[in-house]
C-alpha cells in the first residue's frame, strides 16, 4: 500500500485559543506544510480580533488568516431550518452545537478551494462527537480531501507535556491556562454548553457560576414579560412588531430568555461514538422559539401533517445530532417540513416568567381553529353528535370482535 502524498497546505479550524495555537505549530512541525486559519463568527460573543493577532504572532502569513462573519448564514440556513422540524434530540437537547458543525465544515471546505489546500484540521478530540461532525461534513463536501486530527495522531500524553510543547515554540500561555479548566465551553448564538471536569460527576449539581447565557430563575422578575412573535411560512420575522433579521431575532430572544431564566438544561446525553456524558446546556431563545413555532403551528398544520411531523422529528434530530447533515435523507426530511410550513404564518403572544415559557395566545390568517365547530354553544356550523356514534362503533369494531372472541374461548 502506497504512503499518502504529503500534505502542503492544511485550512485549520482556529479558535485563537491554547489548543489551537499548539495544533497551528504541531501541523508546521509534523507535515511541513502551511497552514491556513479559519475562524468562525457564529455569535460566541467572543471577541475575534485576538484570534488574528494571534495567527500572525505564530507566522502565519496575513493572506492565509479568514474570519468569516457567519452569524447571519447561521441563524438563517441552519437554526431556523432545524427549528422548522422541532428538532430536539432524546426529548431534550435543541443541537447548539451540533447545528453549528455542518457551517463551519462548509466554510472550511470553500476556503481550501479557494487558496488550493490539499487537508483540513480540526481541534476535536478523540472522544467527541464533533470530530464526526466535521469530517463526515468534510467528506460531504469533497470526498478526495485529506483530513488530519491532530488529536487522534498525536503523542501527548498530559496537559503537562501540551504546556511543554507550547513553550517551547513561544506559544503565549495565559495564566488561567496553566491551571486545567474547571470546565469547557463550546458557544454560538443558538446556546453555549459546557461540559468536564466539575460538571462529569452527573449526581453533583452545576455550580451557578457555570452557567453563563442565563440568570438564575428564582433571580428573574417577579412580573411576567409578555411579546409577540410574528411567523412567516415557519420562521420567525418579528417581536413585538418589529421585523429582525434572523440573527437579530435570536438574539433578541437571547436577551429576553437571558433576563427571565429561560432555557437551562442540565443533561446526560447518549453521544454518536458509544459513551454517555453530562452537560450543562443553556439555549434561552431557542427554547422560546421552541415553543412559539408550536404554538403557531397547533392552529394552522392539519393533524396529519402535525403528527407525520412529530414521527420524523426524532430521525431528523438524530441525523443533525450524529453530523449528517449533507445527506440526502436529511434532505428528504427537510423538504418535507419545509412543504409543510407553507401556511404557518401568523402571531404568537408569549409568556415568560421565572424559567418558564408559555404560549397565551395565537392567531393566523390561515388558522384552522373553527370556534363555531368546537364551542358548546349552538354554532353556525353543523355538527350532528349523533354521527359520533357510528364513528365510534367503527372504531370499535375489531375491539369488540376481539372481547367476543375471548369471551367465547374463555
Amino acid at each position: 500500500m502506497s504512503a499518502e502524498p504529503p500534505v502542503k497546505k492544511v485550512v485549520l479550524a482556529y479558535s485563537g485559543g491554547l489548543d489551537t495555537s499548539i495544533i497551528l505549530k504541531w501541523l508546521e512541525q509534523t507535515y511541513g506544510c502551511e497552514v491556513v486559519t479559519f475562524t468562525a463568527d457564529l455569535g460566541q460573543g467572543e471577541e475575534l480580533g485576538p484570534a488574528r493577532e494571534k495567527a500572525l504572532l505564530l507566522g502565519v502569513k496575513p493572506e492565509n488568516i479568514f474570519i468569516e462573519d457567519l452569524r447571519e448564514t447561521f441563524v438563517k440556513d441552519y437554526v431556523f431550518p432545524m427549528f422548522r422540524a422541532n428538532a430536539v434530540y432524546e426529548g431534550q437537547y435543541l443541537l447548539g452545537t451540533s447545528i453549528a458543525r455542518p457551517l463551519i465544515a462548509k466554510t472550511q471546505i470553500d476556503i481550501a478551494r479557494k487558496v488550493g489546500a490539499d487537508a483540513v484540521s480540526h481541534g476535536s478530540t478523540g472522544k467527541g462527537n464533533d470530530q464526526v461532525r466535521f469530517e463526515i461534513g468534510y467528506y460531504s463536501l469533497d470526498p478526495n480531501i485529506r483530513v488530519i486530527a491532530p488529536w487522534r495522531e498525536w503523542d501527548f500524553k498530559s496537559r503537562e507535556s501540551l504546556l511543554a510543547f507550547a513553550e517551547a515554540h513561544q506559544i503565549p500561555i495565559a495564566k488561567d491556562k496553566r491551571g486545567e479548566a474547571p470546565f469547557s465551553v463550546d458557544a454560538n448564538l443558538l446556546h453555549s454548553s459546557s461540559e468536564g471536569k466539575v460538571l462529569e460527576d452527573p449526581n453533583v449539581a452545576a455550580p451557578e457560576f457555570v452557567h453563563m447565557r442565563t440568570i438564575a430563575p428564582e433571580d428573574a422578575p417577579d412580573v411576567a414579560t409578555i411579546f409577540t412573535m410574528d411567523f412567516e411560512r415557519g420562521d420567525p420575522v418579528a417581536i413585538d412588531g418589529e421585523s429582525l433579521s434572523p440573527a437579530a431575532l435570536l438574539t433578541k430572544l437571547n436577551q429576553l430568555g437571558h433576563d427571565n431564566g429561560v432555557g437551562r438544561l442540565d443533561l446526560v446525553e447518549n453521544r454518536f461514538v458509544g459513551m454517555k456524558s453530562r452537560g450543562v446546556y443553556e439555549t434561552p431563545g431557542g427554547t422560546i422559539l421552541l415553543a412559539a413555532h408550536r404554538g403557531i403551528e397547533s392552529i394552522t398544520l392539519d393533524r396529519g401533517a402535525m403528527h407525520l411531523k412529530d414521527e420524523l422529528m426524532p430521525k431528523y434530530a438524530e441525523l443533525v445530532y450524529n453530523g449528517f447533515w449533507f445527506t440526502p435523507e436529511r434532505e428528504m426530511l427537510q423538504a418535507a417540513i419545509d412543504y409543510s410550513q407553507a401556511k404557518v404564518t401568523g402571531q404568537v403572544r408569549v409568556k415568560l416568567y421565572k424559567g418558564n415559557v408559555s404560549v397565551i395566545g395565537r392567531s393566523s390568517p390561515y388558522s384552522l381553529y373553527d370556534q363555531d365547530l368546537v364551542t358548546f354553544e349552538e354554532g353556525q356550523v353543523a355538527y350532528d353528535h349523533r354521527d359520533a356514534g357510528g364513528f365510534i362503533k367503527l372504531n370499535a369494531l375489531r375491539l369488540r370482535v376481539l372481547a367476543k372472541r375471548d369471551a367465547r374461548i374463555n
